[in-house]
């Protein structure tokens, strides 16, 4: 099963999907498992992408969840930036959280525009979303 990659995406997934606490450090720690590959696309997508739809670790109270995602997004965009394009959508809806976790997203979300060389992708959605 190791070496099925479809596996190995839907392991990633389930990992960081988990409710267990401590899911931003776990997220922190597959990234350096050896089957984990941030040039591939789907293996990206799969644990960062999984991670961002976690309503228990990505919006913890510590703001860990939206400083892991948006690290991600900043090494990602240079390597890929249409990924990195669709996944920080996922900051899109800060303004529906509570007033503390807004203050959070919305730090990451400048920290992001913040980036020095962003992609033109990345910069779209990210502005958007802060207007």
């Amino acid at each position: 099963w190791a070496d099925d990659f479809l596996v190995m995406n839907k392991w990633f997934g389930v990992q960081s999907m988990s409710r267990l606490r401590g899911g931003a450090d776990r997220v922190r720690a597959l990234t350096a498992d050896p089957k984990f590959d941030d040039s591939n696309p789907n293996r990206v997508r799969a644990l960062y992408g999984s991670f961002s739809r976690n309503a228990i670790n990505f919006h913890d109270v510590s703001g860990d969840g939206y400083v892991l995602l948006a690290e991600a997004l900043i090494e990602l965009d240079s390597k890929n930036p249409m990924v990195a394009g669709r996944m920080v959508s996922a900051f899109n809806l800060w303004r529906r959280h509570t007033p503390g976790r807004q203050l959070l997203m919305k730090a990451q979300m400048e920290r992001i525009l913040a980036t020095e060389g962003l992609s033109k992708n990345v910069f779209e959605v990210v502005s958007r979303a802060l207007a």
